[in-house]
């Protein structure tokens, strides 16, 4: 009996060092590459650090106290990149919308419907740098394919779109919800191939028509995945730069562009060469995103039976 519980004795500690080995590469990588440096970019945002500053030795770095978030929160540009942010974001019901119609479509038993799905999806695994620069061909005001299509259907001359103050958003937005489109179709998809079919059997034998059914039973079993795609929407256009950076290089026109994540990478890795400076602006971002995700979760759906 005692050898017995010696073996399993034995055996549950070469487990737990083994464990212990898979383990310790993630934790110890979370500490290096997030959490440390999480810690430091608070006390840098209360700095003066710039890439002369020697890391090495802390005592060069002048602690400024809310210097770096008084200049921000007076920074023109700051209030006009967090204003755009906003505006992208007005592609996220676009977005629902035109994906919620897809996966309905996607739903149907019609010849070839599985090429499509796949057609939809392809701009979702390509590069987000390619994509961007085939739509910075397409809206460009001599030669892109849009312009062309625009004379030969209207006989007007388009605008040089991601060159103006007023259409340089949109065209950047649109690209956005044209790439997510594809992810977006395939949530609702998964989510309407798991609404029973007894559900709607019984609401056409009651003599509902398509939009009672629709306004009854398919979207309010879709708003789990509505939730999910506005918060992952929220968090993931508060964080975008690529297709900016690409499209409008220098922010566009008046900075017409420019995101609030754009603005942070010129301020600590571009001319303006301020680290602590981005640091703060970094955490007010952090703020604001932790806001928009309290708000939704708050008023988010609670129920599980949302047929209610």
């Amino acid at each position: 009996m005692e050898k017995t519980v010696l073996n399993k004795k034995k055996r549950w500690n070469d487990e737990a060092r083994a464990g212990l080995v898979f383990a310790l590469p993630p934790v110890i990588g979370f500490f290096m590459f997030t959490a440390i440096p999480v810690v430091f970019s608070i006390f840098a945002s209360f700095t003066d650090w710039n890439s002369m500053t020697n890391l090495t030795d802390f005592s060069t770095l002048e602690f400024i106290g809310i210097e770096n978030y008084k200049e921000l929160f007076t920074d023109s540009q700051f209030w006009r990149a967090l204003w755009n942010t906003f505006f992208y974001m007005i592609g996220i019901p676009l977005g629902i919308l035109w994906a919620l119609g897809l996966a309905l479509s996607f739903n149907k038993d019609l010849p070839g419907i599985k090429t499509f799905r796949v057609i939809y999806y392809i701009p979702v695994v390509s590069s987000i740098v390619a994509v961007s620069l085939l739509w910075r061909w397409l809206y460009n005001g001599d030669y892109g394919l849009l312009n062309q299509f625009i004379k030969w259907a209207f006989g007007v001359q388009g605008p040089n779109w991601l060159e103006k103050e007023h259409t340089v958003k949109p065209a950047i937005m649109m690209m956005c919800v044209w790439r997510g489109v594809g992810n977006t179709a395939l949530l609702y998809l998964g989510g309407l191939q798991n609404v029973p079919k007894s559900y709607y059997e019984a609401a056409y034998l009651d003599g509902a028509g398509r939009w009672t059914v629709f306004k009854s039973i398919t979207w309010p079993l879709m708003k789990p995945i509505t939730f999910f795609i506005v918060i992952t929407g929220i968090i993931g256009g508060s964080q975008m730069i690529v297709e900016p950076q690409i499209m409008a290089p220098l922010g566009g026109e008046n900075y017409s562009a420019a995101t609030i994540v754009f603005y942070i990478w010129q301020k600590a890795f571009g001319t303006a060469d301020a680290k602590g400076f981005a640091c703060a602006a970094a955490w007010v971002l952090a703020l604001i995103i932790f806001i928009a995700t309290a708000i939704q979760f708050k008023f988010g759906p609670e129920s599980d039976n949302y047929l209610e």
